[in-house]
């Protein structure tokens, strides 16, 4: 566990690096104190902006809150467990997972992988290594849009963790919800990762019924026709969820200008 420790000093800045520009967000979920402790500050030594989370529960609210760019995960922490925090993250968050594991099965980890995972290091390891994959994995999700936890369609906002949709600025006591299939929270999640990007038919066919079925157009039209009833203010001219006539579909935020 040498390895592990961190330097008595810290390296100086790079050279070039822009002054006021973002630093990498960083979220570290593990629950041993002193592992979390070094790898805050080897990640913070190397410019990363790095948040700590002990527990599955403690990192989902982080990451709802402060999207991060990539995640570092032990496999064993506290409460929901690891994979089901990848589970969860998943739901609505693209950037890479990097799990940490010490006394899993090559099953757990397959679990974790198909979970949604893109890498893993064995403990105990050297920090240079774990160092090298996470550049790798940022550098690879150059671009990646972080898709946040909550969005506000309309006078709904989707929780996208949960699971739930509820009118926005609702007063205390007085929640109205919206219930959304699976297969509306299937597309809604696709193009919500790609806000005002177009995302083919085919594509979204694919996603959500597997390879086979992008030619079910008719599929579309009618979930879509659906998601436009339940969240659109006036679903005969969407401001939101809009159709490209002989392309595709295409989420526009609030703040995304209009195509």
């Amino acid at each position: 566990m040498a390895d592990l420790l961190p330097a008595p000093k810290l390296p100086p800045p790079v050279p070039g690096f822009p002054a006021g520009a973002r630093l990498s967000r960083i979220l570290v979920v593990e629950h041993h104190t002193e592992l979390l402790r070094a790898l805050r500050i080897n990640l913070k030594a190397r410019l990363y902006d790095a948040m700590a989370a002990r527990t599955g529960r403690e990192a989902l609210t982080l990451a709802a809150s402060h999207p991060p760019d990539a995640v570092i995960l032990d496999l064993g922490v506290p409460d929901i467990g690891g994979t089901e925090v990848i589970v969860e993250l998943r739901r609505w968050y693209r950037p890479p997972i990097i799990v940490l594991s010490g006394h899993a099965s090559p099953g757990d980890m397959i679990g974790a992988l198909d979970a949604g995972a893109d890498d893993y290091v064995t403990k105990p390891f050297a920090m240079g290594e774990l160092l090298a994959r996470l550049r790798a994995a940022l550098r690879r999700d150059e671009g990646a849009v972080v898709q946040p936890a909550r969005v506000v369609i309309g006078h709904w906002q989707i929780d996208l963790i949960a699971h739930r949709v509820t009118r926005a600025g609702a007063a205390p006591g007085a929640v109205e919800t919206r219930r959304l299939t699976p297969t509306e929270w299937a597309i809604l999640k696709v193009l919500l990762q790609r806000p005002g990007q177009l995302v083919s038919a085919a594509q979204l066919l694919a996603s959500v019924w597997g390879p086979g079925f992008e030619q079910r157009t008719n599929y579309l039209r009618f979930h879509m026709a659906r998601l436009r009833r339940k969240l659109e203010d006036n679903p005969a001219n969407p401001r939101h969820l809009l159709t490209e006539y002989g392309m595709g579909y295409r989420f526009l935020s609030r703040d995304t200008p209009d195509a």
